[in-house]
């Protein structure tokens, strides 16, 4: 184990919190029974501590797994996870707002607001803010805080040095990304239904024929990003396994996983291992790397570079 690996879980042994793991919403049109049995199984068998259920990216797939939420739900709740409904990114059409301001009634759960208009309808009661809201700064983050928010996961491009200063406020909990594709940005277009000849209103719902989102290439054949719906992501999977014991010592209590395609209980338990100090974060990165053998990793925002980059050194904070 790293000396920097040490000094992270005496830390985390003297607060007696070694760190909190979230698994996001599902961000792809999976299955309505992928998507319900996914759930079950992170309810029976992974080590993660709130579970957020939602769609995010297109309300059009809302009704295929609603059915099943309110027994995935009583599962997680079962397992003793804690279940946070998410918000849509962008709200915009009356049926929207509509859900949103339902969304807002529901009593005895955390939402989570990807809108800015999702925050002023929770205003009043506790709420997460997701990593859709553009949280730069401590203004920002005392406004939302005032509002009721308690936790924010911050967006994907802030460097450490910004974390760094973001986290020593201590009003809400710091949560950031950790693994899995990011989001990017999103449209009020569908680029999945446009690569198709398809409108978005007629798009046969093809976002589905890739659960892991559709890869993009540059001009020069070289993968780039990756398009899911009206939803555009990453390339590459986040990984910051290397980083977690050096981002707990700057304040971050929480580090997000985003559901992919691949066994997400294995990558649960790798995260969990590092945060309780069982495992050192390059025997992690290594194993994760062995389980994923096929993927492209990257980590290059929380350095300050580009995102797509791979950066192999410790965290520069000042």
């Amino acid at each position: 184990m790293s000396a920097a690996d040490k000094a992270g879980k005496k830390a985390a042994e003297k607060t007696g919190k070694p760190g909190s793991l979230t698994l996001g919403p599902v961000l792809f049109n999976w299955p309505a029974e992928t998507w319900r049995d996914f759930h079950f199984r992170i309810a029976d068998e992974a080590s993660v501590d709130s579970v957020h259920l939602g769609e995010v990216v297109c309300s059009k797939r809302q009704p295929f797994f609603e059915k099943y939420l309110a027994e995935v739900i009583e599962r997680l709740t079962a397992a003793g996870k804690e279940v946070v409904l998410s918000s849509l990114a962008l709200v915009m059409t009356e049926r929207e707002r509509q859900d949103v301001s339902a969304l807002a009634e529901v009593a005895g759960m955390l939402v989570e607001a990807n809108d800015v208009s999702v925050a002023a309808a929770l205003a009043g009661r506790p709420f997460v803010i997701g990593p859709y809201v553009n949280v730069y700064n401590e203004g920002s983050l005392g406004y939302l805080a005032g509002l009721g928010a308690v936790r924010a996961c911050l967006p994907a491009e802030l460097p450490a040095a910004t974390i760094a200063i973001l986290a020593r406020q201590a009003s809400v909990e710091i949560e950031l990304q950790a693994f899995g594709r990011l989001p990017l940005a999103m449209s009020a277009r569908c680029y999945h239904a446009r690569s198709r000849n398809l409108h978005k209103d007629g798009c046969q719902y093809v976002c589905g024929d890739e659960p892991d989102g559709m890869e993009v290439d540059t001009m020069d054949g070289k993968p780039f990003l990756t398009v899911n719906g009206t939803q555009t992501m990453s390339y590459h999977y986040l990984d910051l396994l290397p980083e977690i014991g050096a981002l707990r010592r700057l304040g971050v209590d929480r580090f997000r996983l985003w559901p992919q395609s691949c066994d997400m209980v294995a990558v649960a338990e790798l995260f969990r291992g590092v945060l309780d100090g069982r495992l050192d974060g390059a025997e992690a990165d290594a194993r994760l790397a062995e389980l994923l053998p096929n993927v492209a990793f990257a980590n290059g925002y929380i350095h300050g570079r580009p995102g797509n980059a791979l950066v192999d050194e410790g965290l520069a904070t000042g």
